[in-house]
């Protein structure tokens, strides 16, 4: 008879695209959604917690258009709801609940959401397809005090978790004053409008000269491929060009540049007049240019935002992989989108949000030193006899009702160094010592870990012997002893 083939055991990895996050990371997210939340919080925006999950047709832009919508998302075919799919980002499902919703709810609606959202995308270095977004939206509020505030929120949210001023700027512009360029250089074809949207959003990456010439006949890339361009004549690009540079040494000379480069259209005048209200607003709140500036060159997202767009942006410099200084760059973006809750009640409703990109601003504030430390570990209290678990218990418990984070050795107790390694790989300030002698005489043994390891690596037998790194003491002072070695290190 034929052996039966075992079943290969499973690979112990995790799908291309996603990654584990251990002890120390998640607890320095958990303590930045915390610190943020508290910032939307005092600006008067609730809590919103909506379904991981939507129909593909709720999410709009990923609507069936092929046998199977799983362009850009992780969809599925459900047997009651047809396709559904993982959330992309935070602000489709807001659209949803506010439409299904919004007889209930407050008119403006101001809601924080966070949490993770999905990408069905190729990762790439820094890439991944699960990551956690952090957003605040008001639906329901025409005016640009409503992006002004947002703007507002943005700088004191990113000061709050550790960006000081003049490390960060707020950047704002307005997708109207582009739709006033568009209008001024007498484009009527929508396709060649989208040519021109798409070059324009090139303008970070390969300057004036290159959007020049990709506006026109073309240009090389770094590779060497030659791209063709828009077809535009000169005069036919030169508002988009003016528009692009318009940015003066303050508001008003940036606000007059563009008014020049709109000409006398309408929609543009509007986007001109926006821009100079939020200045106004901003600039009575304490929100000067050196924290929040008209900056026509925000282009990112303008196919997107019908009104006000910002960004913002870390200035400072770090080094890449390869040793190179380069800016850290943008954290967070946003803007006005009066056309997302219409495609569920058919009426236009006003609304604009910001998203800040969580896992960027982490790994910005690692690179500046501001976080990232080694993390302190429990107080591990060592287990000398097994018959007297209980004693050890009680005194794990003292601890942890004296507000010290602290656990006891669960491990097999036989080898006491086992027990201090343990200690050791969990970064424990303290371990704790009771064995029969000590039992006996009502006393503990207390090791300061941290002292310890850093006499072992540097100290003389004298110094050794002035600062010993254990202490022996009365079993009722076992908390304040802890509690004194612990405030040393903190």
């Amino acid at each position: 008879m034929a052996k039966e083939k075992k079943a290969p055991r499973p690979r112990a990895q995790t799908p291309k695209g996603f990654r584990d996050y251990f002890g120390t990371e998640v607890t320095e997210r958990a303590h930045m959604l915390h610190t943020i939340a508290g910032v939307y919080h005092r600006y008067g925006f609730e809590a919103l917690e909506s379904s991981a999950v939507e129909t593909v047709e709720a999410l709009g832009k990923f609507l069936p258009d092929v046998d199977r919508p799983n362009e850009g998302v992780f969809a599925w075919e459900d047997d009651d709801d047809g396709w559904v799919a993982l959330r992309y980002d935070l602000t489709a499902p807001l659209a949803r609940v506010y439409a299904q919703h919004r007889n209930d709810l407050p008119t403006p609606y101001r809601r924080y959401a966070m949490g993770p959202v999905w990408r069905n995308e190729k990762p790439g270095p820094g890439r991944f397809r699960q990551f956690y977004q952090c957003d605040a939206d008001t639906v329901g509020a025409p005016s640009v005090a409503a992006d002004a505030e947002i703007c507002a929120m943005l700088s004191d949210t990113l000061e709050e978790v550790g960006i000081p001023r003049g490390d960060y700027l707020v950047r704002v512009n307005n997708r109207k004053v582009l739709n006033g360029v568009l209008e001024t250089m007498g484009l009527s074809d929508d396709a060649q409008q989208q040519a021109v949207l798409r070059t324009i959003d090139k303008f970070d990456k390969v300057g004036e000269n290159g959007v020049r010439e990709l506006l026109g006949k073309g240009r090389l890339d770094a590779s060497g491929a030659y791209i063709d361009g828009v077809g535009l004549s000169d005069d036919q690009a030169a508002p988009v060009l003016a528009f692009l540079t318009s940015k003066g040494a303050d508001a008003s000379a940036t606000l007059a540049n563009l008014r020049a480069a709109i000409g006398g259209s309408a929609v543009g005048a509007e986007g001109v007049d926006e821009l100079e209200q939020i200045a106004t607003l901003l600039d009575a709140g304490g929100y000067g240019s050196s924290r929040i500036e008209i900056d026509p060159s925000v282009v990112r997202g303008l196919g997107y935002y019908t009104g006000p767009v910002f960004e913002a942006e870390l200035t400072f410099e770090i080094l890449d992989e390869k040793g190179r200084k380069r800016q850290f760059g943008s954290v967070s973006g946003g803007g006005r989108y009066d056309d997302l809750v219409k495609r569920f009640t058919g009426q236009s409703v006003p609304a604009t949000g910001v998203s800040i990109g969580v896992d960027r601003l982490l790994a910005a504030l690692r690179a500046k030193g501001r976080i990232g430390g080694a993390a302190q570990g429990p107080v591990v209290v060592t287990v000398m006899d097994k018959a007297r678990m209980a004693d050890y218990q009680a005194m794990v418990a003292e601890l942890r009702n004296a507000g010290i984070r602290a656990e006891v050795y669960l491990g097999n107790p036989k080898n006491f160094g086992n027990q201090l390694k343990y200690a050791d790989k969990r970064e424990s300030p303290v371990a704790v010592i009771e064995g029969g002698d000590e039992k006996e005489r009502g006393v503990v043994q207390i090791k300061d870990l941290i002292l310890g390891a850093k006499l072992a690596q540097n100290a003389s037998l004298e110094e050794w012997k002035e600062r010993p790194s254990q202490y022996e003491v009365p079993r009722d002072q076992l908390v304040a002893k802890v509690r004194e070695i612990l405030s040393q290190w903190a």
